[in-house]
């Protein structure tokens, strides 16, 4: 989300589903749509059986990659490499969009010239990926009528997960593949409601509806709502919590609907740091691994199908969820736990029910201000941004960019000058093996929800390795291994896999 908030001013993907079909190519990127994004992967299918061309980017041959027409087998943590090296070939093919780039972008120059170094023949090098790929995805891409660029987890769950994602910005930038119909960006969220959170604030540099929280004027508005001082200083994101634990300067933390304890990549670091605090509290609908530390455990927390209010997918559409079922036992939505414990600190909130808790957000949140609570149930939902009433805007965003009138499109969108960086662990003589993760179809985020039903179609707990690995290191399938990492071992047992390349192994954990 911070990537498209830093160039567009807002953090969500500036197509919908739909478009997908109408488009010429798409690029998915660090994505396995087939296995995590299911009902997206449709429009892509329909999509390629109109003729549409499939690139997808990935360290592994996944299982959405064999519907591609080019797998582009990328090392781990070149992405930048790859996204400057794609760009510096349209350029110098004379591809890019120059009334584009000339009316609608700015910092143009300074880019141009920052990816100058990346040949295709060093872009190969660097990446794994051949030359001639390169050069094709880079054609395909900026001479196509619509191009999708859709990403993941695949490349936002880095050290430099930002700089990633304003790489693939800069293509679209580069090519005008944004603000029209089935020309757009696409970050494909890890999970319903993802959109939706960042949507309503939870994000420590926004207040609802990506309003920034050092704007003065944003915040006289929640100040004036709530009646208190919204500090205009930007918050800690998880990682910096998490620093801010070891340093001492975060002794207390309330974790609702997340499992750190599991899903940290230093899982060792993470449960020291919570067991170190002097207060944690979990709200959560299973005893999760974080909850297991708490000194608090708040259980009486309602699954969707037992709460009314909102959720908002990856294509910014805005949907009901009505209440199905009576939670069990003394369980409670989460609005009402959260109200209680806010008036037992002393303060005086209530609300009288949840579309009076929308009408809050509407005042506040000018892209949300349309969407009744009528036109959401007549409509089925609503893409924002929705600013009056009676409005209903176009399924993309940013077509102001195309405007010729400069006071309509308002904002340049800014190049980003990004930089190639390597992974933060480098292989050695000890560990010379690349560990990658991914999501599978079966196996719900850390398996709070999911890791309970047994199935004949599930795979276990195993680690994948390569063929070549494999006889490289005597292996065999279904042996029991020890996999170490600077961080600890685990025992699993090995499970052949063609899709991963030399050099890199992938756990797969059906809980």
């Amino acid at each position: 989300m911070v990537g498209l908030a830093t160039v567009f001013g807002a953090g969500g993907g500036t197509s919908s589903y739909d478009e997908a079909e109408a488009a010429d190519v798409i690029v998915m990127w660090g994505s396995n749509a087939r296995n995590a994004h299911p009902i997206f992967f449709q429009h892509v299918l329909k999509a390629v059986n109109k003729g549409a061309k499939l690139y997808v980017i990935d360290p592994r041959r996944s299982e959405t990659a064999q519907f591609a027409d080019r797998w582009l087998g990328l090392h781990v943590g070149t992405d930048i490499a790859l996204s400057n090296t794609i760009a510096r070939e349209i350029i110098h093919s004379g591809f890019a969009c120059e009334d584009f780039i000339g009316r609608a972008t700015s910092g143009y120059d300074e880019y141009a010239a920052s990816v100058e170094q990346w040949t295709l023949e060093r872009g190969s090098e660097v990446t794994g990926v051949p030359a001639d790929a390169i050069r094709e995805l880079a054609h395909a891409y900026a001479k196509a009528d619509a191009a999708q660029l859709c990403w993941t987890l695949g490349i936002t769950e880095h050290h430099n997960g930002v700089d990633n994602v304003l790489g693939l910005c800069n293509l679209a930038l580069l090519t005008g593949q944004v603000g029209r119909y089935g020309a757009g960006l696409s970050p494909l969220r890890g999970q319903n409601n993802v959109q939706g959170g960042g949507d309503m604030g939870a994000l420590p540099n926004k207040l609802p509806g990506f309003q920034d929280v050092t704007d003065n004027d944003a915040r006289a508005k929640f100040d004036t709502e709530w009646g208190v001082t919204v500090p205009p200083d930007n918050g800690w994101h998880l990682t910096q919590m998490f620093d801010a634990m070891e340093r001492g300067d975060l002794r207390s933390v309330f974790v609702i609907g997340e499992n750190p304890a599991q899903s940290e990549a230093d899982v060792s670091r993470a449960v020291h740091l919570l067991e170190s605090l002097d207060h944690l509290v979990v709200l959560d609908i299973h005893l999760t691994k974080t909850a297991e530390l708490a000194d608090v455990v708040l259980p009486g927390s309602a699954s969707w199908c037992e709460s009314d209010g909102t959720v908002t997918n990856s294509e910014r559409r805005v949907q009901r969820v009505r209440k199905a079922l009576n939670p069990p036992d003394d369980a409670r939505d989460d609005i009402e736990i959260l109200l209680d414990i806010a008036n037992r600190l002393g303060h005086d909130w209530s609300y009288a029910n949840h579309e009076e808790i929308w009408n809050e957000l509407r005042r506040l949140s000018p892209m949300h201000a349309g969407m009744s609570w009528a036109r959401l149930e007549d409509l089925g939902g609503i893409q924002w941004p929705c600013p009056s009433d009676d409005s209903l805007e176009p399924p993309y965003l940013h077509g102001r960019l195309w405007a010729d009138d400069s006071a309509e499109r308002g904002r340049p969108a800014p190049f980003s000058v990004v930089h190639d960086e390597p992974p933060v662990e480098a292989l050695d003589d000890d560990y010379p093996l690349r560990l990658t993760t991914g999501r599978r179809l079966d196996s719900y985020n850390t398996g709070v929800q999911s890791g309970a039903y047994r199935s004949p179609n599930r795979l276990g707990e195993t680690i994948d390795v390569s063929p070549e690995d494999a006889d490289a290191l005597d292996l065999s399938d279904g042996e029991l291994v020890r996999v170490s990492s600077r961080r600890g071992g685990v025992d699993a047992p090995i499970r052949i896999d063609p899709a991963l390349r030399s050099g890199l192994i992938s756990p797969t954990k059906s809980m």
